[in-house]
């Protein structure tokens, strides 16, 4: 992580961690194990990486979790 919080490494965590949170109850609620561990990986990179690579990162797994899901898993 970069010495000092910028606004777009707030705002971006901000918004991935939500996202991720989604994801997270999303995947509780149905028991649906690719979501819930896709969400919780989601909210932990929200606060480990720079905003672009943060943001690159969730929405692979955001492609990643649908493809799955698609396949039928």
């Amino acid at each position: 992580m970069m010495g000092a919080w910028s606004e777009s490494f707030i705002w971006a965590s901000m918004f991935w961690g939500a996202v991720g949170m989604g994801y997270c109850a999303y995947g509780w609620k149905q028991k649906a194990m690719i979501p819930l561990f896709a969400g919780i990986a989601m909210s932990v990179i929200a606060f480990a990486l720079p905003a672009l690579s943060m943001s690159l990162v969730c929405i692979a797994l955001m492609v990643g979790v649908w493809w799955l899901v698609r396949q039928g898993y």
